[in-house]
């Protein structure tokens, strides 16, 4: 029989794998192809949030960054007192809100759409809101349920936005051929991965 432990894993994988599996597969390769294209061409992909998101896209960058691919975290506060300066024309920007009509988010996506040659891109889990209804570039997921007591503490859907943009990363590492010498290891000289890869030399 099994633990109460191993129910609630079980459910809250199964959670999890359908929130997923929503995806429009399209559109998540448009997203991939769209960051490999403004990187190529010399632009960097910015990855914006807020509140419980905020870690979520630092460790995005965090993994775009080791790799040695352009990528910065711009937080979606501090974004209008300063910060926003980032923001070049032709960088990428992913708007991560989960219900799309986060008073923030929805002011900083009206100010970058004027910024010429800023591709804006949403990530949440609102097929119809504020901000689903008028970007055009976007991945909506449905989420069933967060997985706490009253499915409102952002717990699966921050997962699953790490998941997401991991994926993201992870893919762009195979498409811009990176190497293991030449891209990661001069990022990773400390820590356990720098000692690993000071052996494999």
């Amino acid at each position: 029989m099994a633990s109460a432990f191993e129910k609630y894993f079980i459910r809250d994988f199964h959670i999890i794998e359908e929130a997923l599996k929503s995806i429009d597969v399209e559109e998540m390769d448009k997203l991939v192809d769209a960051c490999e294209e403004k990187l190529r061409e010399g632009y960097k992909i910015v990855a914006s949030g807020l509140g419980k998101n905020v870690p979520i896209c630092d460790k995005f960058v965090g993994t775009m960054l080791s790799l040695g691919l352009n990528a910065n975290f711009l937080h979606t506060n501090t974004a209008v007192h300063g910060d926003m300066g980032m923001v070049k024309p032709g960088d990428l920007v992913i708007i991560l809100t989960k219900s799309g009509a986060t008073a923030e988010s929805v002011y900083l996506v009206d100010l970058l759409s004027k910024r010429k040659g800023v591709q804006l891109w949403l990530l949440s889990f609102k097929k119809h809101s504020i901000l689903a209804d008028k970007m055009e570039n976007k991945l909506i997921i449905t989420l069933k349920h967060e997985g706490d007591l009253w499915d409102v503490v952002p717990n699966h859907s921050t997962t699953i936005n790490l998941i997401i943009l991991q994926k993201v990363a992870m893919e762009l590492s195979k498409r811009m051929g990176l190497n293991l010498d030449k891209d990661f290891r001069p990022n990773h000289p400390g820590g356990a991965i720098g000692a690993l890869l000071s052996h494999e030399k």
